[in-house]
This record gives structure tokens, C-alpha cells and sequence, in this order.
């Protein structure tokens, strides 16, 4: 028996003007996996994301997410994901328990699910106690454990997370990441994660592809891609010997504005 791939891209690419953002990726992620990418800024992740979530539409190639289409089933792909964007998406005026509701009415959750799910959701991600503070007074690490929970309200069949430790304190992202095991645990999730914390992708996740201007330069366990440069390397060692080159790339300005561009004008 075939069992359907989470994710699965074939050749996608996504061109602004000459600029190939991202070129020829072919991933298979499968169901409940933790799938990590990584790479330096402008290697094509949140390019690659936004693709995947239907919030930007492919130049060639083809993808799917939990067995359909991104092009051509978008409506569908939309209903079985969760996006946790590196962008603040909490509304600050609002309790912790009204920004789920306003969600849970976006992805419309019954009325008389509601009121359940949005207290599962508290309790999962360690927020009980904070449901009635408006958000502003959250922390950090609250507010992201916050939108996570926004994310899963729908049972979402894949969970896109992009950044979702970004600018937190080590004990921060623990917190977020504790939740986020709990929640796969509890629902089977597939999340698929970017990040530039190597420690993170390789505590964390089961795979892990490496992007490089725009392709995939390696994918592995976080094990088999250390034991490429020798028993004593560290995803660090991995990452620089790979992209170390390309840290501060990306392209220059004229790429990064069509970039920039491109995705403000197709999200």
C-alpha cells in the first residue's frame, strides 16, 4: 500500500525576473515527520513556505501538500494546513482566549466546538493560566506558543512553522518546542520548520534539507549529514562547509527588491 506523502515538491521553482528564488526543489516529507530547513538568509526558505501555503504561486514545477495540488487544489491544501509566519500575527488588543476565537470562527470551527477546542488548544500549549491577559502583556515565548495554538485550532494535517523561535531566549524556544512535541504527539502532525538554530534542527527534527541559492544542496538526518565531514561535526561544521560562503548572501539589492516585491505583490 502507497501511502501519500505529506509534502511532496517536484522541480519547484520560483523565479522574480532573472532571480531563480527558489530553483528546481524536489522534497518527500513524510506523514508525522519533523522536516527541517535550513540555510543561509535568501536561500529560497521562506520563498519555498509561502509556495507550499498557497500564498505564492510557482513559477514551474509541482507540488503537493497533504495529496493535493498547490496550483490547482489550493482551496483544498489551505483547509489541511497550519502556518505559524515569522511575522507577529497575535492582535495585542485582544485576551489570549479572543485572538483563538477570532481564529477559530476564520477557520469555521462550529459554534459548539468552539468554546472546547480553544480550551484543548490553552491547556496544550501551557497558556491556561493567561487566557484572559491581553496579549500584549504575553512574553515572547508566550505569544509564539500563542499563535501556534491559533495554527492547530482546524487539526491541520501539516503545520508550516517559519522562524518560529526567532529572536526568543534559549529558554524561550525550549518552552515553544516542549509544546510542539506535545502537539504532534496529541494530533500526528507533520510540521515542517525553518530556522537558523542548527542545534534546534538537529534536536528536533527527523529530517533535514539544506538550501543553498535556491537548491537543495543536502538532505538527511541530522546524523547521516554530520557524518559526511567525520565523527567529531556538528550541524554547524555541516551548514558552513555547505553555504559558509553565502552567509550574508541572497543576491544583491536589485534581487532582494524583486524578491521583496514578488512576494508582497502574489501573498
Amino acid at each position: 500500500m502507497t501511502v501519500t506523502p505529506a509534502v511532496e515538491t517536484i522541480d519547484l521553482t520560483r523565479r522574480f525576473g532573472s532571480f531563480a528564488a527558489v530553483d528546481r526543489v524536489s522534497i518527500n516529507i513524510g506523514q508525522g515527520e519533523i522536516f527541517g530547513l535550513i540555510g543561509p538568509n535568501g536561500a529560497g526558505k521562506s520563498t519555498l513556505i509561502k509556495m507550499l501555503t498557497t500564498l505564492l504561486p510557482p513559477t514551474s514545477g509541482r507540488a503537493s501538500v497533504a495529496g493535493f495540488d498547490i496550483a490547482t487544489q489550493s482551496r483544498e491544501v489551505r483547509r489541511r494546513i497550519g502556518y505559524v509566519p515569522q511575522l507577529l500575527s497575535s492582535d495585542g488588543a485582544l485576551t489570549g482566549y479572543e485572538n483563538l476565537l477570532v481564529s477559530a470562527r476564520l477557520y469555521v470551527i462550529p459554534r459548539r466546538e468552539r468554546a472546547q477546542r480553544i480550551e484543548e488548544a490553552l491547556v496544550l500549549m501551557g497558556l491556561a493560566d493567561m487566557r484572559d491577559r491581553f496579549v500584549r502583556e504575553y512574553s515572547g515565548g508566550m505569544i509564539r506558543r500563542l499563535e501556534i495554538a491559533q495554527s492547530m485550532l482546524h487539526r491541520p494535517e501539516v503545520l508550516f512553522m517559519d522562524e518560529p523561535t526567532v529572536g526568543l531566549d534559549p529558554s524561550g524556544r525550549r518552552a515553544v518546542w516542549e509544546h510542539v512535541r506535545q502537539l504532534r504527539e496529541a494530533f500526528g502532525t507533520t510540521l515542517v520548520i525553518t530556522t537558523h538554530y542548527m542545534e534546534e534542527a538537529d534536536d528536533l527534527c527527523s529530517r533535514i534539507a539544506i538550501l543553498h541559492r535556491g537548491r537543495v544542496a543536502a538532505t538527511g538526518s541530522g546524523k547521516e549529514l554530520k557524518a559526511r565531514l567525520g565523527p567529531e561535526a556538528t550541524l554547524d561544521d555541516v551548514f558552513n562547509a555547505i553555504a559558509g560562503q553565502d552567509v550574508d548572501g541572497g543576491g544583491g539589492f536589485g534581487d532582494v527588491r524583486l524578491t521583496r516585491l514578488g512576494v508582497e505583490e502574489h501573498a
